[in-house]
């Protein structure tokens, strides 16, 4: 069985194909600036590559290109689309009208539509992606949808609600969500694998660090509680988003600048955060090189971002009340070791004592990274989202 994973963006559309027989992927690919001026890149199993630019109006002229990218050329891997046994894609906000993966019908599409409200860039955008690809593939290829924040739909009211006038939880949905969920999902899974335990046995707390962070508190394999919120903007400093913050900074703040709902909405969550504080970047590079040069704002930012995630960590296992494991992934989480450092440097309370030399040399790979006589486990997982998205729709349609 081979599947084809989508993950829509407003202006891009991401691709894997994947074969379920041994879980291979083989190929992969990025169409950039859809409705600007076009741009696809993608590689194949064997490695070898393509980028062009080319004319992309919109999704289903970019999927266009996606299969003759697969069935055409030197990065060919299928003969047709008739190879693809279903397509699966990432929907970022699920709300709570879906919590688990499902098969895409009109209902559905009905459905996450009502939502676009609580993430209208994202959610409009993976409608144009299903739109697309029903309009290619027609009727008899399924398609099934694999929510960002289902896994965290286990979350107790006490830890979802929001204190605030209980009506706009009523009338707006207005409460926690959380994201990164398969990520989350997958790496916890994944961890309780490498331990040889049953996740159901287990107190993980997982740390998915990017451009987007979140950190989540997984007890006996369920989400009790996550640090994104309504949006992802909550939580802690990110690339570009601030995290949580009084809100009073930001009445005070449209006070005195005059901001309009809009311009409040950029500056929380594409001018704050690792960006706002260093004015170097969001990229976690460049802000270690200007850090490493002696830039006193890129170390500050670097120090708010790795003191707010311990202090994540710290959170959820009072929540848990333990902690069997602790997990880095993501972009930042697999690959800065003096992130991963300092974090278990200052988690020796809970018994953590890093093995430093290792913690060095893992880099974007699976590996345990605590000394064998710490008391918590402390791991970095490559995350796999789309693995998970991939194996959601096998499971689906195989259930027809």
């Amino acid at each position: 069985m081979k599947i084809l994973v989508i993950n829509a963006g407003s202006s891009s559309l991401k691709y894997q194909l994947i074969d379920m027989t041994d879980e291979k992927v083989l190929a992969k690919g990025v169409c950039e600036r859809i409705g600007i001026d076009g741009h696809i890149k993608g590689s194949n199993f064997e490695g070898k590559k393509f980028e062009k630019d080319v004319e992309m109006k919109n999704h289903t002229q970019a999927f266009m290109y996606v299969k003759e990218a697969l069935t055409e050329g030197d990065c060919k891997v299928i003969d047709s689309f008739n190879e693809i046994s279903a397509v699966g894609h990432r929907i970022v906000q699920g709300g709570a009208k879906f919590n688990k993966s499902v098969l895409v019908t009109d209902e559905v599409v009905k459905g996450i539509e009502e939502l676009c409200d609580l993430a209208p860039l994202h959610n409009a955008a993976h409608i144009q992606g299903i739109n697309a690809c029903r309009e290619i593939l027609g009727d008899k290829v399924p398609e099934v949808v694999v929510f960002d924040n289902a896994f965290h739909s286990t979350m107790p009211p006490e830890a979802y609600i929001f204190p605030v006038p209980y009506e706009y939880y009523e009338k707006y949905a207005v409460r926690r969500y959380g994201f990164h969920g398969t990520s989350h999902r997958f790496v916890s899974a994944r961890c309780a694998e490498i331990m040889g335990k049953d996740i159901k046995d287990l107190k993980i707390v997982t740390c998915h660090l990017g451009n987007g962070c979140s950190i989540t508190a997984v007890k006996n394999g369920k989400v009790i509680d996550t640090s994104m919120g309504l949006t992802p903007l909550d939580g802690f400093a990110m690339g570009t988003r601030c995290g949580a913050v009084d809100p009073s900074v930001i009445t005070y703040l449209q006070a005195k600048e005059g901001w309009t709902p809009e311009e409040t909405d950029t500056i929380l969550n594409k001018k704050s955060g690792v960006l706002g504080i260093s004015g170097v970047s969001s990229d976690d590079r460049d802000v270690a090189k200007a850090a490493a040069e002696g830039n006193e704002r890129a170390k500050l930012a670097r120090k708010i971002q790795w003191y707010q995630v311990r202090k994540t960590i710290g959170a959820y296992v009072a929540a848990m009340d333990g902690v069997d494991a602790i997990v880095f992934t993501g972009g930042i989480g697999e690959n800065t070791f003096d992130l991963r450092e300092d974090v278990c440097h200052n988690l020796t309370y809970l018994g953590v004592k890093l093995n430093d030399e290792v913690n060095k040399e893992t880099r974007g790979k699976d590996g345990k990274i605590s000394a064998d006589d710490s008391k918590v486990p402390v791991f970095v997982i490559t995350t796999n989202e789309e693995l998970v998205i991939a194996r959601d729709t096998r499971d689906i349609v195989n259930s027809l």
